[in-house]
């Protein structure tokens, strides 16, 4: 499906007046923005602005889903292009609300908030139009300046031929789980010649883990996909299609299990985390006297649709032999996948503290070898994701009074729980 170009226009003269162009190609919207006349925020200077995207969650939470870069000295900004992926920005659905938040950048980190809007991303596919005109607001200077309008105002410009045709024709493929395998812009893209961004981390983590288990047995899940032959969605489906035995001989064996799936399954969100976690934490509670350690390694790009269900999940998973191990990839914002990992601040649900701290979170991006020695930026990955590893199982022991037993010849082998 093609992209067209929308107009893109800045500096008309219009107070605050924020424009944008995107264009949408399966999942993926590019955008670039630019401001007019925004409020004046520094005392020797202008403002240096900057955008703050949020992503609305079921629980009238918002997370951030992508931040702009700065613009420094100037009331008329104009930033870098940027492409973010439609279910980063709203999860597949067109209504889910979107908020901005114009700030102006200080070094010391109190950065000045200049106002707000919030919108969708339906909204924002009906193009230039007098309904896609929003007021900057700051709620606080509208409550102490009676004579306060606004902070300025923003205005969409947007490519609509080839979003129409993806939300009248494509809402299925605006659904997929990191777009469709087939397409380069897609996280899954199957291509020939070198690995896609979720078989390199998986590759890179386990070839790592793999060592730690002695019959090389690891089972296997996706998540987010139709299912054939009736389409049914499921959120923990064994990559090997056999629901009876969902065991992937070696990572090498994940892999192709992983790259058959992709030809088998039609991926679609939403993305649940909480059921894979409650699944393997069923097997840990059968296991509970040290003789196993369980350890899930999920890969995601981060979209989270039931934080509240997965918060849940970690606390009651705390207190069994099991850890968790995040790899985020691709470009959107990880904010939901920080919380869960409890090194500052520990998880809770309804006022339950998590009783130890199982979740270990690294973004694939940071690990990226610009020179382009994948080797080296691997190991660095699968070093840092298995860092806590040892600590968390040492803290489930002596919470439990286990002591280390003598060496058996034949060592029970502890389950490995992989999901994509």
């Amino acid at each position: 499906m093609g992209a067209g170009v929308a107009q893109f226009k800045c500096g008309t003269g219009e107070r605050g007046l924020l424009n944008y162009s995107l264009e949408c190609d399966g999942d993926i919207a590019t955008m670039q923005l630019c401001a007019n006349k925004l409020d004046k925020k520094d005392f020797f200077g202008k403002s240096d602005p900057f955008l703050v995207f949020y992503r609305s969650n079921e629980d009238g939470t918002f997370t951030i889903c992508h931040k702009t870069e700065v613009v420094k000295n100037t009331l008329n900004p104009v930033w870098q292009p940027f492409t973010i992926p439609v279910r980063a920005l709203c999860n597949g659905d067109y209504d889910r609300t979107v908020k901005v938040d114009v700030y102006d950048w200080d070094r010391d980190g109190s950065h000045d908030f200049i106002g707000e809007f919030t919108t969708s991303y339906r909204e924002l596919s009906r193009g230039q139009s007098q309904f896609n005109v929003y007021e900057v607001l700051n709620p606080k200077k509208k409550g102490k300046k009676k004579k306060y309008i606004n902070s300025g105002t923003v205005s969409v410009v947007l490519s609509l031929s080839s979003c129409q045709l993806c939300h009248n024709f494509d809402l299925a493929k605006l659904r997929l789980a990191n777009g469709n395998p087939s397409q380069p812009t897609s996280l899954h893209y199957m291509n020939p010649y070198q690995m896609n961004t979720y078989a390199m981390a998986l590759k890179a983590v386990g070839e790592i883990i793999q060592d730690y288990d002695s019959d090389k047995l690891f089972p296997a899940y996706g998540f987010g996909a139709k299912l054939p032959p009736d389409g049914k969605i499921s959120h923990a489906f064994p990559l090997n299609s056999d629901t009876e035995n969902p065991n992937c001989v070696g990572i090498e064996g994940v892999l192709e299990a992983y790259f058959q799936s992709l030809r088998t399954v039609q991926l679609y969100g939403p993305t649940n985390f909480a059921p894979v976690i409650n699944q393997v934490a069923r097997s840990a509670a059968d296991v509970t006297d040290g003789s196993q350690y369980f350890v899930l390694l999920m890969i995601t790009d981060g979209v989270i649709s039931d934080m509240v269900q997965t918060k849940e999940a970690v606390v009651n998973a705390a207190s069994l032999p099991m850890s968790v191990i995040i790899v985020g990839v691709g470009p959107a914002e990880f904010d939901a996948m920080e919380e869960l990992d409890g090194d500052e601040v520990r998880v809770s649900f309804r006022g339950r503290i998590a009783e130890r701290d199982i979740v270990q979170f690294v973004p694939f991006r940071d690990y990226i070898d610009r020179s382009g020695n994948q080797v080296l930026s691997m190991a660095r990955l699968a070093k840092d994701v298995l860092a806590e590893i040892p600590d968390q199982l040492l803290s489930y022991m002596k919470s439990r009074g286990i002591e280390p037993r003598p060496a058996l010849e034949t060592t029970p082998t502890p389950a490995r729980y992989m999901r994509i």
